[in-house]
């Protein structure tokens, strides 16, 4: 920039400069709020102006009083305009500001006493709007705005109930991505479990559907002002532009007893919603077991590793989506579990040179979703070109590493024959399971060039395809037992890890070092484990880096087992 002045973008990784940026909006009224980017204006090694990037959101604007006459906010805002890369940019701010923002056209979308939202673009607003009347049908038109996160019987209840009341029932998606569900899983449970409702229209999710998630309050000075605010301003944008969209006179809202800020959000909405001509109706929730049914009590089943609690609560097209939450969480475990000898995790790379704890978790949210479409395969060929589909997205996330090829095959088998058994059985008994993984492995063909089909080969071990085929019987046999009987912490993981790096016929060992190898590592891995020790694992840990020994096929087992313990039963 002219005039001496400098545009940077922050390292807030660093704390130093991190503590910079807080203190320079702390000394213009505002709150450090997080942002995926900080562009700071800087003059002498001091900040003078910034502003932030949150996806498309533009956050944290300020600029000091002695520099306001300059014309640097200009040069900052479009700098973040041109950063964000997106077709439509948002800002909430001060409705003080809202002059300062229209000089650099932006448009104001809507308003509550201590903010407003404002927008810079094409697109935006009026494209949602234009999709929106393009599902429009005449006759008395309701919506329902829902999380879902998951989909429950209680959410298929609210929507039959108001189903009922209407000519035609839109109910939209909660887009935004902080949900423990992503949207595009929530928006197809949705879907899918509210198909055969004729009149029932689910509508794509926007931006303009404001969470307490997305809801920024670096600019209100009272942090209590935050939920009003967060209800006025999306109730705003809801009277004047969503339901007018879709000729909506009534909005549908479940009854909540426990959550306060929902409870709070009906009642603006029974106040608000009559005086724009738009009735409201708060439905009863759905009762079970003397509580209402709730995606709170979903989670909570999941987190306590009780899928059939969890399954009990939600319709049947919920139920892969289930299993891919528990799957997947079973991968970051086994990612997260330190120090563990020769692999990846939060401390080191082990024997790896092409991969880390980032490229890993790449490849796990890469891999995710399809473990839910697995769990709806029909046969053995939707498997195999699922299972292909999930290795090239992987590859394609990690610039072509393999990172997760192993976890997903074994995991993607057992959530396919876990499927199967609750739609036929209403349960999942781990004898009925491994059957299930033995039979679909069987009707998939062996492939050639994997490491598993070398070591075969060469060593007359079983691969991934064979090990499956027989059932995992160490698996069933010793690992599932010892899960259940020492629980899931850090120190019992390690030690059945250990377990199973001692008993395995490892094929990522084999394939690096040959069966020489192999025997060192078990016999290391079942010393270690007798007399276990934090430092006797890192001990054997740096003997594995130095051998560039790395138990691959033992983490992907730890991982199914991990998983077959949170599904079935004895």
């Amino acid at each position: 920039m002219n005039n001496g002045y400098e545009i940077e973008v922050m390292p807030l990784s660093s704390p130093s400069v991190r503590r910079k940026v807080e203190e320079f909006l702390a000394a213009n009224g505002l709150r450090f709020d997080n942002v995926d980017t900080y562009v700071a204006v800087t003059a002498d090694d001091r900040i003078v102006a910034g502003g932030g990037l949150c996806g498309s959101v533009i956050k944290c604007v300020a600029v000091s009083e002695e520099v306001r006459s300059e014309g640097i906010t200009n040069a900052l805002v479009s700098t973040l305009i041109s950063m964000a890369g997106s077709p439509s940019v948002k800002v909430f701010t001060k409705p003080g500001n809202e002059t300062v923002f229209s000089s650099l056209g932006f448009r104001t979308l809507a308003r509550a006493d201590k903010a407003i939202l404002m927008e810079n673009g094409m697109g935006g607003l009026s494209e949602y709007v234009e999709y929106l009347q393009g599902q429009r049908r005449p006759g008395v038109n309701g919506v329902i705005v829902m999380n879902a996160n998951p989909f429950t019987k209680g959410h298929r209840y609210l929507v039959e109930q108001a189903a009922a009341q209407v000519d035609n029932l839109y109910v939209i998606a909660v887009r935004e991505n902080r949900s423990r569900f992503s949207y595009e899983g929530r928006k197809s449970m949705i879907f899918n479990g509210t198909c055969d409702i004729p009149n029932v229209t689910v509508c794509r999710g926007s931006d303009y559907v404001i969470s307490a998630a997305t809801f920024p309050t670096y600019f209100l000075k009272d942090l209590s002002d935050a939920t009003p605010t967060h209800i006025s301003l999306d109730l705003d944008l809801f009277t004047s532009h969503i339901a007018p969209a879709l000729g909506a006179t009534v909005r549908f809202a479940g009854s909540e007893p426990q959550d306060p800020l929902t409870r709070a959000y009906n009642e603006a909405m029974a106040k608000v919603l009559p005086e724009h001509g738009i009735g409201f109706v708060e439905i009863p929730r759905l009762q079970s077991d003397g509580g209402p049914v709730s995606a709170s009590a979903v989670r909570k089943h999941l987190d306590e590793g009780d899928f059939a609690a969890a399954a009990s609560l939600v319709p049947p097209c919920t139920v892969p989506y289930l299993l891919e939450d528990l799957a997947v969480a079973a991968m970051k475990r086994e990612l997260e579990l330190s120090p563990k000898p020769g692999l990846v995790d939060r401390l080191n790379s082990g024997s790896h040179s092409d991969m880390d704890y980032a490229t890993m978790t790449r490849g796990i949210n890469a891999v995710s979703p399809f473990f839910s479409i697995i769990a709806q395969a029909r046969d053995a060929e939707d498997v195999i070109r699922i299972g292909k589909d999930a290795e090239s997205a992987m590859m394609y996330a990690t610039k072509g590493v393999n990172t997760h090829k192993g976890a997903f095959f074994c995991i993607g088998l057992a959530v396919y024959a876990a499927a199967r058994l609750w739609r036929t059985e209403g349960r999942i008994e781990a004898g009925a399971l491994r059957r299930g993984i033995m039979d679909i492995a069987a009707q998939i063909p062996q492939s050639k060039g994997t490491h598993g089909a070398a070591a075969k080969e060469k060593y007359g071990v079983a691969g991934a395809l064979e090990s499956a085929r027989q059932g995992y019987p160490d698996l069933f046999a010793s690992w599932l037992p010892y899960c259940r009987e020492h629980g899931g912490g850090d120190t019992e993981l390690l030690k059945l890890l250990l377990l199973i790096i001692s008993t395995l016929d490892d094929t990522n060992i084999l394939h690096r070092g040959g069966k020489t190898a192999l025997r060192q590592a078990r016999e290391t891995a079942a010393q270690t484990l007798s007399d276990f020790s934090t430092r006797a694992l890192e001990q054997m840990n740096r003997q594995f880096v130095k051998a560039r020994i790395s138990p691959g096929g033992s983490a992907d087992m730890l991982a199914l087992t991990l998983f077959i313990t949170t599904i079935t039963t004895i």
